[in-house]
């Protein structure tokens, strides 16, 4: 535990136990706290899943929304090299977007609960849903962290 950064706390496995707390709480659906260790990676799963949503879709939704501005690559790298406040004031930002998007998925799970009132049939394919979905967040995480060390690589 001591080798997690703030980063991973605040991104990953804060919104990984709040999300569960408060979906165990107000939703149909439970997640198992039986192991320990078990419990705890879950939970930096769950949020390492609600990061990337916010990631790929969170983000760029709120920038065509022009709700949000992002300033170019190079001038982020640049920019944080001569003041270093930079990284953490990027950090809080995307905690921020990882809370965003907790909500967002809370709000979705509800809504998922309404659907199968409505058409108990579908809550079998939950399990194929959710691994499809998964599936596709982490190609498309992939596909973002490919291009991003890509450009790291021909800015420096």
């Amino acid at each position: 535990m001591d080798k997690i950064s703030t980063y991973n706390f605040f991104n990953y496995l804060l919104p990984g136990i709040i999300f569960v707390t408060i979906a165990n709480e107000f939703t149909k659906f439970k997640f198992p706290e039986n192991n320990f260790i078990i419990t705890i990676f879950a939970y930096y799963f769950i949020g390492l899943v609600i990061s990337r949503v916010g990631s790929l879709v969170i983000e760029p939704f709120l920038i065509k929304a022009a709700f949000i501005e992002k300033v170019a690559y190079k001038s982020f790298i640049s920019s944080s090299e001569q003041h270093e406040k930079i990284e953490l004031l990027s950090e809080a930002n995307n905690m921020y977007r990882t809370f965003i998007s907790m909500l967002f998925l809370l709000l979705i799970i509800k809504c998922v609960e309404v659907v199968e009132s409505k058409y108990p049939a579908l809550i079998l394919l939950n399990p194929y849903l959710l691994i499809l979905s998964l599936l596709v967040i982490f190609l498309y995480s992939y596909r973002k962290q490919t291009q991003y060390i890509s450009k790291r690589v021909r800015n420096k």
